[in-house]
């Protein structure tokens, strides 16, 4: 299981230090950031688990970096804890009104009940199985409730992404080694985000199976799409090892104990846009675009490619 991620805003040096060291020492990932544009540029970039967020900021008031992680598709079903010295009942009533934090908590706090607020948070969130165990990226509800967003909209495109020849590889190397391999995907999904994406993106993972969602615009999806492709084709050899990866295939027997060749791992993917509907539930969504990336499957054979991306409805 990954750990999971606390980001820190808060611009005395002390409190930060602190708050890093005993949540470090607790078995989190802890970022932080002394100014409001960092955590959003952190929130971008590598969206955390939790946020512990000060209200007084050089640059920005907390309650603005919360209605930000709040508007943003990746970043809203995330818990938002204030830890601030503005304990007004209208700076509490902003923070848990407008903003829709879980917590205000008053300086000075008790770093244990701290502790244990952010634990509870964070539990409950995997109570509700919003959260891969092992990628941390939203699943189940979470990316339902994108999709049911997405029927009411226009102007959105959605991919499925799935890794073909994943079950064959944990066979030979085993479950540690495909957890790394999910990782190493969602990583690549972030990145491709981050490097050709805006900021009304959505990336999720299903929470049984190698397989991802990403939603964005018509016009952005295509180049993220590629942008995915050709890292991973590029660097999914590295799980290999080197007999393997020379030779471009596993050897594996199948359900008579014959030995036969089976490809390294690539990627089919499945695009559908508002221009293919319309759609009028979540089953209708989820059906065509998974026969999409089927299209793509079979086109990637037909052309003897690895990875392939199919569009829209036939």
């Amino acid at each position: 299981m990954s750990k999971e991620r606390i980001l820190v805003v808060e611009d005395q040096a002390d409190i930060s230090s602190l708050l890093k060291i005993y949540f470090t020492s607790q078995g989190y990932e802890v970022f932080t950031a002394m100014r409001g544009s960092i955590a959003l540029e952190i929130c971008r970039k590598t969206p955390p688990n939790l946020a512990l967020l000060d209200v007084n900021l050089p640059d920005m008031e907390g309650y603005d970096i919360g209605k930000a992680l709040r508007a943003s598709p990746r970043t809203r079903h995330i818990p938002i804890i204030f830890l601030t010295a503005r304990g007004e009942r209208g700076d509490r009533l902003r923070g848990l009104g407008e903003v829709q934090a879980q917590y205000y908590i008053v300086k000075p706090f008790d770093i244990e009940e701290v502790h244990t607020i952010v634990r509870n948070q964070l539990e409950e969130s995997r109570r509700k199985n919003q959260l891969h165990p092992v990628t941390n990226l939203p699943t189940a509800d979470l990316i339902n409730d994108q999709m049911r967003a997405m029927l009411t909209n226009q102007g959105w495109a959605m991919a499925l992404v799935h890794i073909n020849g994943f079950e064959t590889f944990i066979q030979s190397y085993g479950s540690v080694v495909g957890e790394d391999v999910l990782k190493f995907s969602a990583l690549l999904l972030n990145d491709a985000i981050n490097e050709q994406g805006g900021s009304d993106e959505f990336v999720g993972q299903m929470i049984v199976g190698p397989d991802f969602v990403m939603t964005s615009t018509p016009e952005r999806m295509r180049p993220l799409c590629e942008r995915l492709i050709a890292r991973f084709d590029e660097e999914i050899g590295l799980h290999y090892n080197f007999k393997h990866r020379k030779q471009g295939y596993l050897e594996v027997p199948d359900d008579n104990g014959v030995t036969r060749q089976a490809p390294l791992m690539s990627l089919s993917i499945g695009v559908i846009t508002s221009s293919d509907g319309p759609f009028y539930d979540i089953r209708e969504l989820s059906e065509t675009v998974e026969e999409t990336r089927q299209r793509a499957v079979q086109q990637a054979r037909e052309q003897g490619r690895r990875s392939l991306v199919a569009y829209g409805r036939k």
